[in-house]
């Protein structure tokens, strides 16, 4: 069976790791079982908290902005076009040091779960620019 969402009919919330996503498919809001996809935003200057995901497997997918990320103890500058993967148990975190919204295409599996999600101590400012 096909399933159709709509990006506006999706509403934005907070994660665990302070981005604010929107769902666009997830088993929320369809019938999608085995994985998420979410489109995520930070305002320049915002960053995420430094964070882990024991079980999921995670792609960022770039659309606009300009950003820096941390993928375990490696850092990429990314803009759009760019696709950054996180694997289960590798920390990650990602600053907008840009002057529009970083947005971002964000595809998870299994589906994004806050509980899915620990917090860790911060990589640093310093890193970001």
């Amino acid at each position: 069976m096909t399933i159709v969402t709509r990006r506006e009919d999706c509403a934005p919330f907070t994660t665990k790791d302070g981005s604010t996503i929107r769902e666009l498919m997830a088993y929320r809001n369809s019938d999608c079982e085995s994985m998420s996809l979410a489109e995520a935003f930070l305002l320049p200057g915002c960053k995420t908290e430094c964070h882990l995901h024991p079980k999921v497997e995670e792609i960022y997918y770039c659309l606009e902005g300009k950003g820096r990320i941390l993928a375990g103890d490696e850092y990429f500058d990314i803009e759009p076009g760019m696709s950054v993967l996180h694997r289960p148990g590798v920390r990650h975190q990602t600053w907008n040091n840009g002057d529009v919204p970083l947005v971002l295409l964000c595809q998870c599996a299994p589906a994004y779960e806050h509980e899915d999600t620990i917090i860790l101590p911060d990589a640093g400012e310093e890193t970001a620019e």
